[in-house]
């Protein structure tokens, strides 16, 4: 068994700062802990210091290999640490170790002896040695134990290089806040670049349609590490032990290859806690990455209900409006949407999903930062900021009626989610003291109830001051001039272009949406248009301007039509990807031209997802389908002028 198969770059720690032979000790244990390589620290740290005990494991020049063959150990491996200011370890020669191994064997075998045999040839060569202390990284330590032992047993070189096993080399894990484009595209960039470099891979996608090609238990024991490429909460305790890489579902589509070599060379090991089931682990993520996860939960989840709820409410439009109901005397119809039975049905069905966005938001954001527990409390902030409740409404009603003044909409079930989430997170830490026989009942009943309550003051208590920002953005937007409409939806329309799907596209995205249950709709007509765009203006490009493009993408080209038809922006990305500085800029002035010209055209959109499929029920539909054919040509125009002839 050759070392470097036993020793892993995280089990290895350049610099140590050790002031005894103990701490030296508890350093070792601690990589072999934080590898998953023990079962029971203490009783593995029983035999280390049990041998120590029968004579020190200090070899002399300024080396000390301990040891422990012990049922402690769940598999064989090493670790390493370099100590360049020297600990005194009762080494023969009576010299300070300044590089330690130790290792750590199963009871099944005498692997630790065979690894101290040939430990010890290779450390007789002094250069090597003074090498390993020099090394400045854990890679740098790796690579010349590789070359040593590669030029020290050169008869093993050949079988040194990873055997073939069954099953998957790498697992990976692919979501998206809608579960629509990016998810998929990432499993398959990952797949191509798994068959491009010859490792097995299997790609699990947590898209809108629930988790497919679900990972299994052997496969997840088996597999050499696993990649995780989300934007949103993936179901994380089942890794435990094991190898991860974590980055943005991007990295996915653009950086495949470097994610699973990330995982080859030796990701960091994850651990897992009670309260784990996110892509969120350890120190890899800002914090301002951690709120747009924890916000893109919510919002994955309540997409079918804005969805689901807007389009219903569009549809009972459209029947008043074939029957001949949208006005009275010339006027506008107050009841419209709801003035035949035909329209109730569908309009009151969708208010009713509508109605439930706000509260869906908040829960999931409160689960995303405090598991299920967080769940309850958060949406009852989230029904508590969508009705208006306050103290006073509570202490002076018989039955509870809110506050119209005091509805904090969206802003607020934002807020509540958030401010759930930390308060479920507080409540178990306050409740650590309790014994491990209530592990079961705090889950489901402790923390859900505090946190409801709390929850509930809390939000009652600032309920009134958000319902007047919320007010007063609303009020803003519905007051604005022609000109500041023109701005507004020039910068959605080109904010849906930029990312793609990213954090600038869902935020005018989640605008949008929250506009129309404030009435605002023609805000969603430029964010709706702004998306549908780019794909359009590509597929433009590609049939009429070919010498600009692959073969390939050529090809590809008119499956365009149909997604930016279908409001799927994320058609455009292969294209983007391939020649950002050009295609993004083109997008982007072609959703500026749709979106300011639905303005121009006073164009209104109550329905929040559906494409060219909702244009019937859009106030001036007609004129809608004018923006999308002038901002689709206005893109495909600019990729004309900026893009330089592709190499075939």
């Amino acid at each position: 068994m050759r070392i470097t198969d036993l020793l892993k770059a995280e089990g290895i720690k350049i610099g140590a700062e050790v002031a005894d032979k103990a701490a030296a000790i508890d350093t070792l244990i601690s990589l072999h802990e934080a590898c998953g390589n023990l079962n029971d620290v203490a009783a593995f740290k029983e035999g280390i210091l049990n041998r120590e005990s029968q004579s020190t494991t200090a070899i002399g020049m300024e080396v000390a290999i301990p040891h422990a063959k012990s049922e402690a150990v769940k598999t064989p491996a090493l670790t390493a640490i370099t100590v360049p200011e020297g600990v005194d370890y009762d080494s023969p020669d009576k010299n300070p170790c300044k590089l330690l191994f130790m290792i750590a064997a199963t009871t099944d075998g005498d692997v630790h002896l065979e690894v101290l045999a040939r430990m010890m040839q290779m450390l007789m060569d002094t250069d090597f040695t003074d090498k390993l202390k020099a090394a400045k990284t854990p890679e740098e330590f790796l690579a010349l134990i590789d070359e040593k032992e590669t030029e020290k047993f050169p008869e093993e070189a050949v079988k040194a290089e990873p055997a073939k096993k069954e099953g998957y080399r790498v697992l990976a894990v692919t979501a998206c806040p809608t579960g629509i484009a990016h998810t998929y595209m990432a499993a398959e960039a990952l797949n191509k670049a798994g068959e491009k470099m010859g490792i097995t891979i299997k790609v699990e996608t947590d898209g809108s349609g629930g988790a497919k090609n679900v990972l299994t238990k052997k496969e997840i024991e088996e597999c050499d590490g696993i990649i995780i490429a989300a934007d949103k909460n993936v179901e994380m305790a089942r890794f435990n032990g094991k190898p991860v890489v974590k980055a943005p579902v991007a990295d996915g589509i653009h950086k495949p290859e470097e994610l699973i070599e990330k995982v080859l060379a030796g990701a960091p090991v994850y651990h897992s806690n009670e309260t784990d089931t996110s892509a969120d682990f350890g120190d890899n993520e800002s914090f301002g990455r951690k709120i747009y996860k924890h916000l893109m939960n919510g919002v994955s989840h309540m997409l079918p209900f804005v969805v689901g709820g807007g389009v219903l409410i569009a549809i009972g439009f459209l029947i008043d409006t074939i029957l001949g109901n949208a006005t009275v005397n010339g006027a506008a119809n107050g009841s419209f949407g709801f003035t035949s039975f035909a329209a109730s049905i569908p309009f009151w069905i969708g208010k009713i999903a509508f109605g439930m966005m706000l509260p869906i938001l908040s829960g999931y954001i409160a689960m995303s930062i405090a598991d299920r527990p967080g769940l309850l409390p958060g949406m009852l902030g989230g029904m508590i900021a969508a009705n208006g409740y306050t103290l006073k409404s509570m202490f002076e009603a018989q039955n509870l009626v809110g506050d119209s003044s005091a509805v904090s909409g969206f802003l607020g079930a934002l807020l509540a989610g958030f401010i759930a989430g930390i308060i479920v997170n507080l409540i178990k830490k306050a409740f650590n003291w309790l014994p491990k026989a209530m592990d079961g009942i705090k889950p489901v009943f402790i923390y859900p109830l505090l946190g409801s309550f709390l929850v509930g003051v809390v939000m009652c208590v600032i309920n009134p001051a958000i319902g007047l920002l919320n007010s007063a953005v609303s009020n803003g937007l519905t007051s604005l001039g022609t000109t500041s409409k023109l701005v507004l939806s020039i910068v959605l329309a080109g904010m849906m272009a930029i990312d793609m799907g990213g954090p600038f596209n869902k935020a005018a995205y989640v605008f949008g949406t929250a506009a129309i249950a404030d009435g605002n709709t023609w805000i969603m007509a430029a964010v709706m248009i702004g998306g549908m765009v780019p794909p359009i203006a590509i597929a433009l490009s590609t049939t009429f301007n070919k010498k600009k493009w692959t073969a390939e993408e050529i090809k590809s080209g008119p499956v365009n039509y149909l997604m930016g038809l279908c409001f799927i922006t994320e058609g455009a990305i292969p294209y983007a990807a391939s020649d950002p500085i050009r295609v993004i800029p083109s997008c982007i002035v072609g959703s500026a031209v749709a979106g300011a010209l639905t303005s121009i055209f006073n164009v209104t959109c109550p329905a929040p997802h559906g494409g060219i499929f909702t244009f019937i029920v859009c106030g001036n539909p007609w004129l809608y389908v004018v923006a999308l054919i002038g901002g689709s040509v206005a893109g495909a125009l600019m990729l004309a002028l900026l893009k330089k002839p592709a190499n075939k």
